[in-house]
Order: structure tokens, then C-alpha cells, then sequence
């Protein structure tokens, strides 16, 4: 489905939206509730990735097909590496076939998993023979994706002795390795991380509960970059939220006050308030401990006339396209004067924005997401625009509650 955006008239904004529970959040606690059937979940994520992984995790087929669904990927692989006398295929799209999963799988080898490749070296598909996995050590590069290490924390309290996990290097992406082991913390499980080593103790059962998921910080992005562009004046409350989150992208709050975008904290909600400022004509921002909001920010710099240098972005080579060069391709078309490397992101300002502009999503939900709210400014086409159920199902819905035109192509 290919859509046409535009606001036409007023751009003074008031609205009330509820987002879905962090898919995050969802998927690392959908895993826990399957090593630990005391769990209840609340306010899980709708996202197409929890969705795959609420079916990978019933179904009793050999293969298990999780699509484009990467954290998925990542925390089944450990998950049914612990599985006792369950082998599975675990695959995905085309694109899922060619990320990268060998460093996870080297390090669950390294403790006795029972993981071989079925076609390419070092990518999906993977056949996973569970086993009981003994060995309570192992050691990992602290700059890779923080959901290699999230994964093998997930399954960790369920091993023997627990694990204890040595990070060689710099660590990135500290706060999803804290949200994790938060979420363990509340289940009765004791962690500690200190310097570069994290350990987990063994946990046979925990005491019958419930946990409340909180809305997606990522999803929240959007809006922020939607009041960015808006009049003085204009509000969107967002629910479900809190100050204190686990969550990384929660800087969102800190960094789009730039922008003029105010955060006020409810009670299990915030309210998003478009506040007269003098603006930086250049924002430096090290997102390493959020890559995923990074898009996001680099479209509302470009729709602000505001230039950028974002660095810590290494991670984006390998998510759903390689996100670095489809922002730039994009964003050229749009009329900015845009270079990246591997790692980073350098934007000049922008005296014009191209109108009827169609971007391409490359089949990553954040592409079609971070571009919609450039509608306040020109009419803008998005491609493929579905691909955005994959973290919020209601999107699209939610951009015209809040005044965005929207007309299939």
C-alpha cells in the first residue's frame, strides 16, 4: 500500500493517543514467561515482532519462521538452545538470512549449545538442538548488538549455575542490557553488572505475579518529532508512560527540548507541549545507547532546518536495511545535503524540502515512520506503507487522529 500524507489547515495540535506496551519490553517478557509459567503479562506490545514471537513460541513445527522479527531472532536462538530434547530450524525473511547471528551462536557454543548452520556460514537458517547447558561462563564483545548479550541474560537463571557473562571492549547499548536486568530483578532473580561483567544466579521458580508492560518510548518518537514541526502551543498526551523507564529512547524527552518540545510527566502518562525556543543551528548527539530513535531525529533536523552530526550508530548496518544509507538516499531526495559513514550521520541545513517526495521504506517499519511527520511541512508519499505494523499496528490510524490527511495511492 502506497499513501499520499498532507495536512491541509491548522497545525495546532491536541490529542490524546494510547501506544501499545514496549515491543522490547514484550518480547524479552514473553521469553521469561516461557522459562517461568508463574508470569503474567499486561499491556503486551500488538507489534508484528511479538506477534511472531507469541507464535514461534506455541507452535510444535520443526521450523520456525519469525520473518523479519530480529529481536526474535536473537533471544529464540538462546532460548531454544536450553529447550532439553527440542530441535528446531530457526529462519526468516531474506533479508533475516542475511544478518548476522554468528557471534550469539559462537558464545552459546562456547557453554555447550548444539547450534550448525543450514546454508550460509554465520547466518539464518540455524538448527537449535536443546540441551542442558552446563558450563556457567562465557565471554562476548561488549560493542556488539546489545540483544546477543540481552538473550543469553534471558536464559541465564535457567542454566545450572547461572551465567556469567565477561564483555571484552567497550560496551554499547548499556540501557537494553539494564532493561533486562531489571526485568529479571523483578521477577526475584539477582543480577550484578559490574566494570564489563555481568552475573546471573540460577532460578528454578519464582513467585506467581503480573508486569505491567510500558508503552514504547521508540513509538513515542514520532510524536515528539510530530509537535517538533507543529504551532506553539500544541499538545499530544501519549500513554502509557513513566519517568522512571527502562527503556533507552526515554531521551527522547532530553534531546527534542532542542526542539522546543516539552515533557511533562503524568500519572502513567506524558504530555508532549510545543514551546517557543531559540534554536541550536547544530546538534551533535551520541546516540550509541539509542540507535533507534535515530532516524527519527535526523528527519525532524532536516524538517527544522537544523544540521546534525549523529555518531554511536554502527548498529544501523544491520537492522531491517542498512539504515545509514537509506537515510541518505532519501533524505538527498528530499533535498538535504546528507553524508554517513558506518558509524555516524553528518546533515547540513536545509533552506527547502522537496514536496510529493514518494520515500522508499526498504521494508523497515522506522523508515515509513520517521518520514510521516514531515507531512506538516510538504506532502510526502510513503511506500509500502504497511510495513509498519511490524512495532505499531495503529499507526497510520493514530496520524490522522492527530490531523494528518491520509489518501491510497
Amino acid at each position: 500500500m502506497d499513501i499520499l500524507l498532507n495536512v491541509v489547515g491548522n497545525k495546532k495540535i491536541h490529542e490524546k493517543i494510547i501506544i501499545s506496551g514496549s515491543k522490547s519490553e514484550s518480547n524479552r517478557l514473553l521469553i521469561l514467561q516461557n522459562l517461568f509459567p508463574e508470569i503474567t503479562i499486561d499491556n503486551l506490545s500488538d507489534s508484528d515482532d511479538s506477534v511472531h514471537m507469541q507464535h514461534a513460541l506455541s507452535t510444535d513445527k520443526e521450523t520456525v519462521n519469525i520473518g523479519h522479527a530480529g529481536t526474535a531472532m536473537r533471544f529464540l536462538t538462546s532460548y531454544f538452545a536450553v529447550k532439553e530434547g527440542k530441535e528446531v530450524v530457526l529462519t526468516g525473511s531474506e533479508r533475516m538470512q542475511n544478518r548476522p547471528i554468528e557471534i550469539l551462536v559462537n558464545a552459546l557454543k562456547d557453554v555447550g549449545a548444539v547450534i550448525s548452520y543450514e546454508a550460509k556460514e554465520g547466518y539464518p537458517p540455524i538448527r537449535i538442538k536443546g540441551t542442558k547447558i552446563i558450563k556457567g561462563k562465557v565471554e562476548i564483545n561488549g560493542n556488539v548488538s546489545s540483544q546477543y548479550i540481552s538473550s543469553l541474560l534471558l536464559i541465564a537463571s535457567k542454566l545450572a549455575d547461572g551465567l556469567e557473562i565477561k564483555l571484552i571492549g567497550k560496551i554499547t547499548s548499556v540501557p537494553y542490557i539494564k532493561m533486562t536486568l531489571s526485568l529479571l530483578n523483578q521477577l526475584g532473580i539477582e543480577t550484578s553488572f559490574e566494570g564489563n561483567s555481568i552475573q546471573v544466579t540460577p532460578k528454578k521458580s519464582i513467585t506467581k505475579q503480573t508486569v505491567v508492560v510500558e508503552s514504547d518510548w521508540s513509538s513515542a518518537s514520532y510524536f515528539y518529532s510530530i509537535i517538533a514541526s507543529s504551532d506553539i502551543g500544541s499538545e499530544i498526551e501519549l500513554s502509557a508512560y513513566k519517568k522512571e523507564s527502562l527503556q533507552g529512547d526515554s531521551c527522547l524527552a532530553e534531546i527534542y527540548q532542542h526542539f522546543g518540545v516539552t515533557t511533562i510527566f503524568g500519572d502513567n502518562f506524558i504530555t508532549l507541549r510545543k514551546e517557543r525556543v531559540a534554536k541550536k543551528e547544530t546538534l551533535e548527539i551520541d546516540l550509541k545507547n539509542a540507535p533507534d530513535i535515530a532516524q527519527t531525529i535526523a528527519v525532524t533536523c532536516f524538517s527544522e532546518n537544523i544540521a546534525c552530526k549523529l555518531v554511536g550508530l554502527h548498529t544501523l548496518k544491520i537492522k531491517e536495511t542498512d539504515r545509514l544509507e537509506a537515510l541518505k538516499e532519501e533524505l538527498t531526495n528530499l533535498g538535504a545535503n546528507i553524508s554517513v559513514t558506518d558509524r555516524s550521520l553528518h546533515l547540513e541545513i536545509s533552506s527547502k524540502i522537496n514536496s510529493n517526495v514518494a520515500i522508499k521504506t526498504y521494508k523497515d517499519h522506522r523508515m515509513a515512520m520517521a518520514f510521516a511527520p514531515l507531512a506538516l511541512k510538504v506532502p510526502i508519499k510513503i511506500l509500502e506503507a504497511e510495513v509498519v505494523t511490524k512495532s505499531y499496528q495503529k499507526f497510520w490510524d493514530d496520524m490522522q487522529q492527530i490531523g494528518i490527511k491520509i489518501e491510497k495511492l
